[in-house]
């Protein structure tokens, strides 16, 4: 089991979304504890991240195997997700 750390910026992020959004981010992100490389799930290229879809939103995350940790960094909707 992966602990789950959430950067402030991806707090922010989630909070701004409609609560059924964030309803369904939230398990998205909890059932990454157990399996932080589900189906659909893609490494970035050129970044050390990882993301998952939810709907028309993007979870952006690392993960740690040497300590068994996630850090989401990122959740925005899929056309402004990888603006920089």
């Amino acid at each position: 089991m992966y602990r789950l750390k959430i950067k402030a910026r991806a707090q922010k992020d989630l909070r701004t979304l409609a609560p059924v959004y964030q309803n369904k981010i939230a398990a998205t992100i909890r059932a990454l504890a157990g399996n932080p490389k589900p189906q659909g799930a893609i490494k970035l290229t050129d970044r050390e991240e990882w993301r998952v879809r939810q709907g028309d939103y993007r979870i952006l995350y690392t993960i740690d195997d040497n300590v068994q940790e996630i850090t989401v960094v990122r959740i925005k909707h899929r056309r402004e997700v990888y603006d920089r």
